[in-house]
């Protein structure tokens, strides 16, 4: 898809230009506040998509954004620049992409965890470090030469957890194309098939 590779080309942009300034986390946290503020308020997300308003207009509003936010001026700069292009649609797919890019600089891998109850810290910890350990080095081929997994870093896993009623128990871990089943509707599952070939 076309947008995706604009996003990508963008967050890529802005990413060089703040690991250069030592910024690249940083700008990460001011960028997720102006998407979320984006994703939050349909109004401006359609204001931002109208192609009749003009490019002045929508960099005057993105630079309103900015200052309402109190972001920097790395931040600031590039919410008008995108706005003035007539990309502020895609922001979310920016801040996904330059979000990819600093965990990929980190040796941070983002797990999206169901369990049926909340976990608790000494659990969150636990996944989070076994997760870690199960992926090794298989982010290293997405990594940067001379990266922390190009260094034998171990990766650290970040959950995003949602408690998911229709669990009987256990967890479910997505982390990019892995999925890790530990639940107890997972093991009843492949219980059936084996079942089921005898």
């Amino acid at each position: 898809m076309k947008s995706h590779g604009a996003a990508r080309s963008y967050a890529k942009a802005l990413h060089d230009l703040a690991r250069e300034r030592g910024q690249a986390e940083a700008v990460g946290v001011e960028l997720a506040q102006a998407v979320e503020l984006v994703r939050g308020d349909a109004a401006l997300a359609h204001f931002f998509a109208r192609p009749g308003v003009s490019a002045a207009a929508k960099r005057g509003a993105a630079d309103e954004i900015a200052q309402r936010l109190g972001v920097g001026t790395l931040v600031r700069d590039f919410l008008g620049l995108v706005a003035a292009h007539g990309r502020a649609e895609i922001l979310p797919e920016i801040g996904d992409a330059y979000g990819a890019l600093v965990d990929a600089d980190l040796n941070r891998a983002r797990a999206r965890v169901r369990t049926t109850v909340p976990l608790t810290d000494a659990e969150r910890t636990a996944l989070a470090s076994r997760l870690g350990t199960a992926l090794g080095g298989k982010l290293g081929s997405a990594m940067p030469q001379g990266g922390p997994a190009a260094r034998g870093e171990p990766v650290k896993v970040v959950l995003d957890e949602v408690v998911d009623k229709d669990l009987l128990g256990g967890f479910v871990a997505e982390i990019g194309s892995l999925i890790v089943d530990a639940s107890l509707d997972g093991q009843l599952a492949r219980l059936r098939e084996r079942l089921a070939r005898g």
